[in-house]
């Protein structure tokens, strides 16, 4: 324990720079000097004093922001789950700002993921480059990380570094479960990303044809994609099928009314 006394025989016994003036303003400049030197002791005495001993243990005993996070990104949800038992934060996070959950929700750490919401992880929460938990999804294609972030009713209107919603990626990179999900939770399924291209657009320019794509263009068409909205330049999507040379797309297209 910190005592003012002890701080003014601390005080005392501190050794002055030699370099200090001598003489009668060099006395003055040590009085100041020293005064200075009393007022930092016991700021620092009343500070440690007004400290409460329950706080400095529990600020000892809470496990580290740090150790959450690569619990979280390993997957490790036996030691998450003690870390979080024990007072961790659940919303840590780590290199550019990126929450232990969307780690998890990147490396497909299904229960991981569950444990962080259970403890109140904030599911919206975006790191430096804007991916977040339900925007990872779109990249993955993991439809078991997605359905345990829906029910937690995620912001479904979060876009990434791209201007897209989760469906976007979702629907170029051929990901079928995962866009016949998020099709179902009034995602706004004609959105336009910062490229000028819905999801649907993405599908056919992004896309590569074959099954998947074509699937995913008949989920889009049949939960009411606008067949007709062109990209930033005009060119409308049966342009697009047609030039890439997708007739199966381009005949879904042209049965749902594309011109």
């Amino acid at each position: 324990m910190c005592h003012t006394h002890e701080a003014l025989t601390g005080v005392r016994e501190i050794s002055l720079p030699a370099a200090l003036p001598t003489g009668g303003y060099g006395i003055a400049v040590r009085w100041i000097v020293g005064l200075c030197l009393l007022v930092v002791s016991l700021c620092g005495c009343a500070e440690a004093s007004d400290e409460d001993p329950a706080t400095r243990a529990a600020a000892v005993a809470t496990p580290s922001r740090a150790l959450v996070y690569l619990a979280a990104d390993r997957g490790d949800a036996a030691d998450l789950g003690s870390l979080l038992a024990d007072g961790g934060d659940p919303d840590a996070s780590g290199p550019g700002n990126r929450s232990a959950i969307t780690a998890a929700a990147y490396g497909g750490h299904v229960e991981v993921v569950r444990l962080l919401l259970e403890a109140g992880a904030d599911v919206n929460a975006q790191d430096d480059s804007r991916a977040n938990p339900l925007l990872s999804t779109g990249e993955t294609g993991n439809v078991e990380v997605l359905r345990v972030l829906l029910a937690a009713n995620p912001d479904l209107a979060r876009t990434n570094r791209f201007g897209g919603t989760a469906l976007i990626p979702a629907a170029d990179r051929g990901h079928v479960e995962v866009v016949r999900a998020l099709i179902t939770t009034g995602m706004d399924i004609d959105h336009v990303n910062n490229l000028g291209w819905t999801a649907l657009l993405e599908a056919i320019i992004l896309g590569e044809g074959g099954h998947e794509h074509t699937e995913i263009v008949g989920l889009l068409i049949d939960s009411g994609a606008d067949v007709n909205l062109g990209d930033g330049a005009g060119v409308r999507p049966l342009s697009h099928a047609r030039q890439r040379g997708f007739s199966g797309i381009a005949r879904l297209l042209e049965a749902a009314g594309a011109r």
